[in-house]
C-alpha cells in the first residue's frame, strides 16, 4: 500500500502528519531548491516525502495546487468585507495606547 505524503486539511495542504504546508514546498521547488535543500530547510521533512510524497503530489495535481493560493485570497477578501468594523471607542482607545507606546520606546 503506498504511503500518503499529502492531507487536505483546514483549507489547506499539508505534509501528512505535520503543520508543513504543500504551498512552502511547493515554493521552495518552484525557486529552484532541489529536495535535499528543502529537507534542511524543514526538519521534519524526510527526503522521501519531499521527493515521492509533496513534489510528486504538486506536479501531479498542479493545477488544482497553483489555482489554491488564489482561492486563499478570494476567501480572505470576502471575510474582510464581512467582518464589522471596530467600534470607535475601541479604536480611539487602540489609537491612544499605540501612541503612548511609541512615546515611551521610540524607534
Amino acid at each position: 500500500m503506498a504511503a500518503q505524503y499529502v492531507e487536505e486539511r483546514d483549507g489547506g495542504y499539508f505534509v501528512a502528519g505535520t503543520r508543513i504546508s504543500l504551498d512552502s514546498i511547493v515554493h521552495a521547488f518552484r525557486r529552484g531548491e532541489p529536495p535535499e535543500t528543502i529537507c534542511q530547510n524543514f526538519e521534519l521533512l524526510s527526503l522521501e516525502e519531499a521527493y515521492g510524497g509533496a513534489i510528486a503530489y504538486y506536479l501531479a495535481h498542479q493545477p488544482a495546487i497553483d489555482a489554491h493560493p488564489a482561492r486563499q485570497n478570494e476567501i480572505w477578501k470576502q471575510a474582510r468585507s464581512a467582518a464589522q468594523p471596530l467600534p470607535e471607542a475601541l479604536r480611539d482607545k487602540l489609537q491612544r495606547a499605540r501612541q503612548d507606546l511609541r512615546s515611551t520606546h521610540p524607534s
